[in-house]
């Protein structure tokens, strides 16, 4: 089952959810490319052998296409924090949530990481703190905020006058950095440019451990930058795209996406379902509408039921 799911399955980020025979979820899961990672569960399961009992359970497969890795990361923590299945083992997930707060105080401006809770002017949220960190450590290298205060410690103040910066440096660097974590494209490339730059420079003077760090930060601004929607997006947005006969929802209570829902629908009403999502969400919808469509047609050829039992919107 799982071989011939994947083999309709794009090689891009997502989520996907595995159903048994009477339509029970068994496992949700993330994926970087659905198609390769769906796939892997026909194989030995060496790195996952608590999953190898489950597989023979797969009635179903269902998968769900995101813009990015962290969106994928987001959702599938979303559904789990909602119901946790069988085969899962974490409600949520273990990564931990963070924000980063920029503090333009002209004595000590800053930007700092928040776990967990933030104020309200914070940018976020992201998950992985770790990753987190790193992305913080790369914006501060380009853009040194916390060493253009006028009440810096003597420690900063020296720092400051290495890198030749100081408070009439602040404004620009606030403004850098704010337009990268509103993820403007000039500013991303910019801070990529000079992190290049420093990478170059620290391989120019062998030092190496430095340049390998520059490098995981420039990794960790990728992720910083992703586009992520399901998380922080609007009270209460409900997205619905229809496609050969079947009906996706996506959908949350909150200001979070936790409710995914696939079934068959006659056009007029999937028609009409599609035009009240939002514009900007309607290619997300139409895509993973036609991928619905695709899995049940790929089970259809193979005899068996689109869906089944136990489909129910919002599960």
């Amino acid at each position: 089952m799982v071989r011939s799911a994947a083999s309709v399955l794009p090689a891009e980020p997502g989520v996907y959810r595995f159903r048994d025979g009477v339509g029970r979820v068994l496992y949700f899961g993330r994926a970087t490319e659905l198609r390769a990672r769906v796939r892997s569960y026909a194989g030995d399961l060496a790195d996952r052998p608590h999953l190898r009992r489950m597989v023979p359970q797969v009635a179903r497969v269902e998968a769900l296409v995101c813009s990015s890795v962290p969106e994928a990361a987001w959702l599938e923590r979303n559904l789990l924090e909602r119901s946790l299945p069988r085969w899962n083992r974490v409600r949520g997930g273990a990564e931990l949530v963070g924000w980063l707060v920029l503090d333009a105080d002209p004595g000590r401006p800053g930007l700092q990481l928040a776990v967990e809770t933030a104020s309200p002017i914070a940018y976020g949220p992201y998950l992985g703190v770790d990753r987190l960190a790193l992305a913080r450590s790369g914006l501060l290298r380009a853009w040194p905020l916390h060493l253009t205060g006028t009440r810096l410690d003597v420690a900063d103040r020296s720092l400051a006058e290495a890198r030749g910066v100081g408070p009439s440096d602040r404004d620009a660097h606030e403004r850098s950095l704010r337009a990268v974590l509103a993820r403007d494209p000039d500013a991303v490339r910019a801070l990529r440019d000079r992190l290049d730059a420093a990478s170059r420079d620290a391989v120019a003077r062998l030092a190496y451990e430095t340049a390998q760090q520059i490098q995981a930060e420039l990794a960790a601004i990728d992720w910083l930058v992703a586009p992520q929607r399901v998380t922080g997006c609007a009270p209460g947005l409900a997205i619905h795209g229809w496609a050969e006969g079947i009906s996706f929802t996506l959908s949350g209570a909150d200001d979070r996406l936790d409710r995914w829902a696939s079934a068959p629908l006659d056009e007029a009403a999937g028609r009409r379902a599609a035009e009240r999502t939002p514009p900007e969400w309607r290619e997300f919808a139409a895509r993973n509408a036609e991928l619905a469509a695709s899995l049940a047609l790929e089970r259809t050829k193979r005899g068996l039921s689109p869906f089944g039992p136990g489909v129910t919107p919002g599960r």
